[in-house]
């Protein structure tokens, strides 16, 4: 991407971006004058742009909420810094309060429409040729229909201003438009947008929002919208939140409608899984992330070169001293070994006195468990991570700093999508990864359980898209048994999303979109204590919490401030 996107509004015009917080949706205050400074100058005019551009991946950063983010928030892992009342902490314990609960999405999401509005209403007296004036405008649409979306993955239906630009002195709609009208909304965007845009960029134009980030929006939009959660089966089943909230209707053919926008990225033979060498089995799922141009990222937030996530989720004597969250037994349990069964599978060849040997190699590039190798800064050199508990001699038990109860809660750290030769704390050593937030594997899995669910019975279509993914993870043999039914097939789409996507800010829509919420954030959760001896290393199940889910927790409450601003705002059910 142009290094321009790199560039904050808030930097290069601040007075133009002054933000009332104060105000329903976060006006911007804005002069005349400052407008048209502002769109006078190419410069400024594109650097107003990157602005919005700047705050994509926002709800899937994983220290959204400090200690975690949305992976904290469900049963995927547990999140650090547990001693102050946050956003994860409500989900976790099930006291998800309207007056308490981050407003980021509501905020941010908001506060960028208007940003998007008032580009869009500016755009046609910028000073640059009407190629680009045909492209910034169709980005603009792209994303204010991407901030639209995160909106109504959080809160269901919510005010649609269309291109108004409101002031601090409007009366500002506050009345939630329907379900339904929501996603007819962010899909003709989405259509509109990728009439007037490339399948993809290069150069410094790398990056930009292409075609393939319009109908990948869209794959995703219509594959929740035809999901239990909203289709027929929300969470009221009469009153005047029933069509806001979901459609109100169980409908069929939106499942065919979601195979369709997924089929539309497919087809273009444009984008594929990115499969590296062969070196090692799964090569190809480790090497993608750490790639800033590859042939998987429909879209991605661009990052200059950086050490983001090795200063996350690495362990303390690894130079990270303010984590991410930590994953459950359960999501390491979710994989299961090399010859693609689950470990539960007698024929599977899983052995608890040997938990890690011969699994899914999407494990050991998720997860850091006992005696993984990990990039240090001291001789620049992977060394093992020493999570287990010292017995061999019975009178004087000790552990190290990165040990189970002291690094980590859960007996794990996360590993998704850190670079194997950097360090934390090391400036020499840096990754250009970006961070995905579109994916072809997540098309073809969206694709797989639309279809699925459509035809009732998974078909040769079906079997090719699950199968690549599971081909591309290195698992031998990677095909599937034949004859599967429509719930067999179902419960082997759910397992690859929560493996293949792990950490990327699916599982939490995800298990609600499902409906499977309440169980599975209603449940004790685990961890893995290793304990080594003078035989050998056991290894002990320990309970690490008890989460609660209240069924309002499907949805996000809106913040009580924007509630208690306009009677016609409804809150969600529950809150």
């Amino acid at each position: 991407m142009n290094k321009r996107f790199f560039i904050y509004v808030a930097i290069a015009i601040p007075i133009f971006l002054a933000c009332n917080k104060q105000g329903f949706l976060d006006q911007t205050q804005s002069s005349e004058l400052n407008e048209q400074v502002v769109f006078s100058d190419s410069a400024y005019t594109i650097n107003f742009l990157s602005g919005i551009y700047s705050e994509i991946g926002f709800a899937t950063w994983p220290k959204r909420f400090g200690g975690g983010g949305l992976d904290a928030s469900t049963d995927e892992a547990e999140g650090a810094g547990l001693g102050s009342v946050n956003t994860f902490i409500q989900f976790a314990t099930g006291t998800v309060n309207s007056n308490m609960i981050t407003k980021d999405a509501w905020t941010t999401s908001y506060t960028n429409i208007r940003r998007a509005n008032i580009m869009l209403k500016n755009l046609p007296n910028a000073k640059f040729g009407d190629n680009i004036k045909v492209r910034t405008k169709a980005e603009t649409r792209f994303l204010r229909a991407y901030y639209y979306f995160m909106l109504l993955e959080h809160y269901g239906g919510i005010p649609l201003l269309g291109d108004s630009v409101y002031q601090a002195d409007s009366v500002i709609p506050s009345t939630r438009n329907t379900y339904a009208e929501c996603i007819d909304y962010i899909v003709q965007e989405c259509d509109a947008a990728a009439d007037d845009l490339p399948w993809s960029h290069n150069g410094e134009n790398y990056g930009r929002i292409n075609k393939a980030a319009c109908y990948g929006l869209k794959s995703r939009l219509l594959l929740y919208a035809a999901s239990p959660l909203f289709n027929g089966q929300g969470l009221v089943s009469e009153g005047p939140l029933q069509a806001v909230i979901a459609y109100p209707d169980q409908d069929k053919s939106r499942w065919e409608r979601a195979e369709k926008a997924a089929e539309q990225v497919m087809e273009s033979g444009m984008y594929a899984l990115h499969q590296g060498d062969n070196s090692e089995a799964g090569y190809g799922f480790y090497q993608v992330f750490q790639l800033r141009k590859n042939s998987e990222y429909l879209l991605a937030r661009m990052q200059n070169t950086n050490r983001d996530l090795e200063g996350i989720w690495n362990p303390p004597t690894f130079g990270v001293s303010n984590p991410g969250a930590y994953p459950y037994l359960e999501t390491a349990n979710a994989f299961g070994m090399k010859n693609g069964l689950s470990i539960d599978d007698p024929n599977s060849g899983y052995d608890p006195k040997q938990p890690y040997k011969d699994r899914d190699p999407r494990f050991s590039n998720t997860i850091t468990r006992d005696q993984s190798l990990v990039f240090h800064r001291d001789g620049l050199a992977k060394r093992p991570v020493n999570i287990y508990i010292d017995k061999t001699n019975p009178n004087h038990v000790v552990s190290g700093q990165d040990a189970v109860y002291k690094g980590t809660p859960t007996g794990y750290y996360t590993y998704k999508m850190i670079n194997r030769d950097v360090a934390a704390d090391w400036f020499n050593t840096v990754t250009p990864r970006c961070m995905p937030i579109i994916r072809y594997a997540e098309i073809l899995l969206n694709y797989a359980e639309a279809r699925n669910e459509y035809l009732g019975i998974p078909d040769e279509k079906v079997y090719q898209a699950v199968e690549d993914i599971r081909k591309r993870a290195g698992l031998s043999p990677y095909t599937l048994t034949p004859g599967l039914s429509q719930q067999e097939m179902r419960k082997i789409i759910w397992n690859e999303r929560q493996k293949e996507l792990a950490f990327e800010g699916h599982r939490f829509f995800d298990v609600r979109r499902w409906k499977i919420a309440e169980n599975m954030e209603n449940r004790q959760l685990h961890g893995t204590e290793p304990v080594r001896t003078a035989g050998d290393t056991q290894y002990m199940t320990i309970n690490v919490r008890k989460r609660v889910f209240d069924k309002r927790m499907y949805l996000w409450p809106i913040p009580q401030s924007e509630v208690a601003k306009s009677i016609d705002l409804l809150q969600n059910p529950g809150y």
